[in-house]
């Protein structure tokens, strides 16, 4: 199945950048204003979700869902819940961070529900990428990104492992109270910084070298 990207209102500085992770067979849900960055990446959308408090509604509404203004969901988290309903097993999200913290934050955390939902999910930003890694998976970090940090956003994240970074762990627990594990650094281009868990979730933050 396709993947799924869903763009939000949020500002996005690098259009070349954002447009560079797209693929010529995704499904695009535009979110509200987010419909305002749809003629600077240049993809149409598959589907459009929102109150359009923000936005005005679109003159075409084949392809729309409109929701209530009162509601539970933001429309970027009922995006999410309509990927998950439509049995996409990727997702990407741009144009859903800065601005307002709450909202980031959300959206954030929305990689959790699709994590347990059992799908693959990242955020895209003009400053980094951001995903989670589960407890029995090994991720790998490349050389060319300026720093990456883990962060412990769900509870318990143990037997934790990092193996070629400037600062490694063996069986290390990182809790949300503390969160030392910020600015890490892949030593060389010859290899990549291996990581592992054996309890939790942790969320990748992949710092890009420019921003």
């Amino acid at each position: 199945m396709s993947r799924c990207v869903i763009i939000g209102g949020s500002e996005i500085r690098s259009y070349p950048l954002m447009r560079s992770y797209f693929r010529p067979d995704d499904y695009v849900i535009y979110c509200d204003c987010g419909l305002k960055h749809a003629e600077a990446l240049g993809v149409s959308p598959s589907l459009i979700i929102g109150d359009f408090d923000s936005h005005p509604k679109p003159e075409n509404m084949e392809n729309v869902i409109e929701l209530p203004v009162v509601k539970d969901d933001t429309d970027t988290i009922f995006a999410v819940k309509e990927a998950i309903r439509r049995g996409f097993s990727e997702v990407l999200m741009i144009g859903v961070t800065g601005g307002r913290e709450d909202m980031t934050l959300g959206n954030i955390y929305a990689l959790l529900m699709m994590r347990n939902a059992g799908m693959s999910a990242m955020i895209a930003d003009d400053y980094s990428e951001i995903s989670i890694i589960t407890a029995g998976e090994t991720v790998r970090v490349k050389w060319g990104w300026r720093f990456f940090s883990l962060l412990n956003i769900t509870g318990k994240a143990s037997g934790i492992t990092i193996t070629g970074a400037k600062y490694n762990l063996d069986n290390a627990e990182i809790t949300p109270e503390f969160q030392y594990g910020i600015s890490n650094e892949v030593l060389s281009p010859e290899a990549d910084a291996v990581i592992s868990l054996n309890e939790g979730h942790l969320l990748l933050v992949c710092v890009r070298k420019r921003v």
